[in-house]
């Protein structure tokens, strides 16, 4: 079957390359080893114990990332929508790459929540009808079922584009489009559900306001670009595969002006809460100044905003933004500054203090470490993995053994 012939290639492909290649993912495979210790460590061995959460914080690192992948994961949609519906040429061989992000982040997400659970083993109960959550009415069940669709939308999406491409057989465009157009659609929702996931409860004031989906929204799409951008610039240097000035230009339009948006929310919040400055605020103050000299999460939140604010200014000058020697430094900082934004200055702060007043801090182990550096590491191989992929198939390096030139024209995007 050119099913099964598609992926022996594929995987052929992936696990060939140069030196700098293998050298890329010795370095991830040296960060995965302490990783198998500390998934060991929790998974198996102590459970939860080994994790720094405290019944006043329950939401941590873990959840944080988990947060922040699922907007790289709807970031996809920057290079899927302009290419699709309003037919921006120069994305044609930027969508794969997209798709391939999306694919990497779900993946992610579910990895971060797996470790996040005390018991993985009950994980069947989140999925909607057979767990035992009350759906619709529990918004977890919601953001399973959207993150999965998503995954699989993507997978669809992907897979088939590259095995036509492979074969040179023309593309079901009545079946390709109503799959990516359904994905369109899915893509905020996914960030959308995880807001809500944080927006309905009351009882954390930091989270409870209606612009979260907002502005979950715009650092999804500042940090996704950001992610794309980088690797574009990589692989326009060294692979055969064009990469137009015209699709980095347009991406980073797209970065700078969703940044500034998520700025201005944020500057938007902290108005709110601190001019008023009620009890409703100590969460914010906590993670601004700090409370009763519990200070930890203060360094980082003002280390966020200057990465965020400085990016911004720079990318604002359009000799910076086209300077793609520079852009790259810029896009890699800007992605870790809404790390740090949204994984550790969002959701800690959330839980301090409780709900019913306690001041406790929150310091992850190094066991967490060891798995949030390993998951990262894991995420990373398979987006390698799936990108080289992508690009031989795009090239012409993966090929069916009777691909059809006459029909290799139909079986692009």
């Amino acid at each position: 079957m050119s099913i099964i012939r598609f992926a022996i290639d594929f995987v052929k492909y992936v696990l060939t390359g140069g030196i700098r290649y293998y050298v890329w993912l010795g370095i991830l495979g040296i960060l995965i080893v302490p990783w198998a210790y500390g998934a060991y460590q929790q998974l198996i061995a102590h459970g939860m114990i080994v994790a720094g959460f405290t019944d006043q914080i329950s939401w941590a690192i873990y959840e944080g990332n988990f947060i922040f992948l699922v907007g790289v994961a709807a970031a996809a949609v920057t290079v899927v929508f302009p290419y699709y519906v309003y037919k921006y040429k120069p994305l044609k061989d930027v969508v794969l790459i997209g798709e391939m992000l999306a694919i990497t982040a779900v993946i992610m997400v579910i990895i971060f929540i797996v470790f996040h659970m005390g018991r993985p083993d009950r994980a069947w109960h989140m999925i909607p009808v057979i767990g035992i959550f009350n759906w619709p009415n529990s918004m977890l069940a919601w953001d399973v079922l959207v993150i999965y669709g998503y995954l699989f939308l993507n997978f669809v999406c992907g897979f088939y584009n590259m095995h036509q491409t492979y074969t040179g057989r023309p593309i079901n465009e009545m079946f390709y489009k109503t799959f990516i157009y359904i994905a369109i659609m899915w893509a905020p929702s996914i960030h959308i559900v995880t807001a809500f996931l944080l927006n309905t409860m009351p009882a954390r004031p930091m989270w409870f306001h209606s612009i979260m989906p907002i502005k979950f929204l715009s650092t999804a799409f500042a940090a996704g670009p950001a992610l794309i951008i980088a690797t574009l610039l990589i692989i326009r240097k060294r692979t055969d595969l064009k990469i137009p000035d015209e699709a980095i230009n347009f991406l980073s339009q797209v970065m700078l002006w969703c940044l500034g948006i998520a700025i201005i929310l944020t500057f938007s919040e902290v108005v709110t809460e601190l001019y008023p400055s009620t009890e409703h605020a100590d969460q914010l103050k906590y993670a601004l100044f700090g409370l009763h000299g519990m200070t930890k999460i203060v360094p980082w939140l003002w280390a966020s905003w200057i990465i965020m604010i400085c990016s911004f200014l720079l990318l604002l000058i359009p000799g910076i933004r086209k300077n793609y020697n520079i852009l790259p430094v810029i896009c890699v900082v800007m992605f870790i500054g809404i790390w740090i934004e949204k994984g550790i200055a969002l959701v800690i702060p959330g839980m301090v203090p409780s709900p019913i007043g306690e001041i406790a801090e929150y310091s992850p182990t190094w066991i967490e470490i060891f798995i949030t550096i390993g998951n990262w590491a894991i995420g990373l191989a398979i987006f390698t993995f799936l990108v080289k992929g992508a690009i031989g198939v795009m090239t012409g390096e993966v090929r069916h053994p009777n691909f059809d030139n006459r029909n290799a024209s139909q079986g692009g995007h």
